[in-house]
């Protein structure tokens, strides 16, 4: 709920205007470098600041996509993603992959221990996958980019068979995820409680070493000097050029932007959109702009709830919101208006979305009546059989802010009064939003979750991915075509079937009013001149390995 369902703490995302899933969700693998230039020097301490704070820090368990990237530099994972999609040797030199799509056998490095000195091995891998899956984990969106998983077999020592009940195409995708990162086998035996409260119990093999955490504060995270293991798509090989990692947790944009104009930090995220011209003018920083792939920031209806159980009711609702007027106030011109679920960056996007279904509260106003809401109270709210017309929109507390979605939220609600619709937005605690979210009480969730991989689709729109389930689908609705259509999909690689079913999928979303898409989330960074190195993965999150200052 990344996140709002962006990946929650539950199965929904928090960026679901917070935490479907607390934000989950997302591709591992490096790509595309956001700076980098000149001899990379060694050591140093480099800080940066970031909007949101871990719920949770265990990536087994968590769906938020700030702990994945955050503990990327903790965690390694079979196989890295670039920018184009393609897979890269990391912990995995080789695989094979079977030609019904069922298994996946995995060749090993022999090099690589754990910051505890545990080796990392075959058995390494069926521990963690084990743990996964395991009741006791509670995972909320590593156990479904596991999917059908039946088990690991450990063929030798560094050869491990990974085996599925039916077809799982989006496998190697997955496994490039933090979420499917691994984590000691000692520390999953003797520690696995403490996961989650994030510090020294959370042992991995990665460049960085977690040496403590500060709840509201700060994570700090020190160079692993025996690292000799880093993916194929980083630009160097070796321990990590930084002495240490400081993360600060400033959730105040203002804060945050004034942290690293002053010096105080050197790299921070999430800069708000009204404050990229003053970062670009200020000499000594850069403002780096990137789209994220993924799901983008979506308004989902519940379509199992009245009143959005009528289609023509949730067409009316997508038909009147002036979308690219309230994006372009609330975000300043930096976030595009989006026209799929899915981010053009993602694959399979489908480009002949825009511009098809544009604002009309005409169009909204003759389905209305058509519904029966012909009828108008005191406040100028349409009726029926004297039952007003009102949504729920639940807010979560702890992300009410969060890229000025609070304004956003205030824009749509005026926007739908225009057309006699209320919404409700109530600002809820953690708790009591899980239990409306994901026991369908609510009419709207808001919704981000970043992936490279069209995949995401099935888990905003496959029955499957029911909340009752531990998935995200927060429209609550079972349509045939779209479960055809996205399982589909999973059970390939070939470019032909995604198109075509990919490109189906994203337009009866939109035609059955199932979602409302706002924006594609931009991630909007700025970063001292000092920093040099640092770098975007695939799911549009920073990486720290390759990342150096100078003197």
């Amino acid at each position: 709920m990344r996140a709002s369902l962006s990946r929650l703490v539950r199965p929904f995302a928090v960026t679901v205007s917070g935490l479907l899933l607390v934000t989950a969700c997302s591709s591992g693998g490096d790509s595309a470098g956001a700076s980098g230039s000149g001899k990379p020097v060694q050591g140093g301490t480099l800080t940066a600041a970031v909007d949101t704070e871990p719920v949770s820090w265990d990536i087994h368990a968590s769906t938020q996509d700030i702990t994945a990237e955050i503990q990327r530099q903790v965690f390694d994972s079979l196989v890295s993603q670039d920018s184009s999609g393609k897979f890269h040797p990391w912990l995995a030199t080789k695989w094979e992959v079977s030609d019904d799509y069922k298994s996946y056998t995995f060749h090993l490095r022999k090099d690589v221990t754990f910051s505890d000195g545990t080796r990392f091995d075959a058995s390494a891998v069926k521990a963690n996958f084990d743990h996964i899956v395991a009741k006791s984990t509670k995972s909320l969106y590593a156990v479904s980019l596991l999917g059908p998983y039946t088990g690991t077999q450990v063929v030798d020592p560094y050869t491990a068979k990974v085996t599925f009940a039916k077809p799982f195409a989006p496998f190697l995708q997955a496994a490039s995820t933090t979420y499917l990162g691994f984590y000691s086998p000692k520390a999953i035996a003797a520690n696995a409680g403490k996961f989650a409260a994030g510090g020294p119990a959370d042992v991995g093999s990665g460049p960085f070493v977690f040496s403590s955490y500060t709840k509201g504060q700060s994570a700090t995270l020190t160079r692993n000097p025996k690292y000799a293991w880093g993916p194929s798509t980083a630009k160097h090989t070796g321990p990590a050029y930084l002495d240490k990692l400081v993360i600060r947790f400033l959730p105040t944009a203002s804060v945050r932007s004034g942290a690293l104009t002053s010096g105080q930090v050197q790299v921070a995220k999430a800069i708000p959109p009204q404050s990229v011209t003053t970062v670009k003018a200020t000499p000594g920083f850069d403002l780096i702009s990137r789209q994220a792939p993924g799901g983008n920031y979506n308004l989902w209806l519940n379509g199992s709830l009245a009143p959005l159980d009528d289609q023509r009711v949730r067409k009316a609702i997508q038909r009147g919101i002036d979308i690219d007027q309230d994006v372009k106030t609330v975000t300043f011109g930096q976030y595009p208006r989006a026209w799929s679920p899915i981010s053009p960056t993602t694959p399979d996007y489908d480009k002949s979305l825009e511009g098809s279904w544009p604002y009309d509260p005409k169009l909204s106003a003759k389905l209305l009546d058509q519904a029966g809401w012909t009828g108008r109270d005191a406040q100028g709210y349409r009726t029926k059989n004297g039952k007003r017309l009102t949504v729920n929109w639940p807010l979560l507390s702890i992300q009410a802010t969060r890229e000025g979605r609070d304004v956003l939220a205030q824009a749509i609600q005026a926007d739908l009064k225009k057309i006699g619709v209320e919404v409700k937005h109530p600002s809820l605690d953690l708790g009591t939003y899980n239990t409306e979210v994901y026991g369908g009480k609510a009419n709207f969730v808001d919704l981000s979750w970043p992936r490279f991989s069209p995949d995401v689709l099935w888990l905003f729109l496959n029955s499957g991915s029911a909340p009752a389930k531990g998935g995200i689908n927060a429209t609550f609705v079972k349509d045939t075509d779209l479960d055809q259509w996205t399982d589909e999909g999973r059970a390939t690689l070939d470019e032909k079937v995604h198109t075509d079913v990919y490109a189906k999928v994203q337009q009866r979303a939109i035609d059955l009013a199932l979602v409302v898409p706002l924006y594609t989330q931009v991630s909007l960074v700025g970063e001292s001149d000092h920093v040099k190195g640092l770098t975007f993965n695939a799911s549009n999150w920073l990486t720290y390995y390759d990342a150096w200052l100078t003197k």
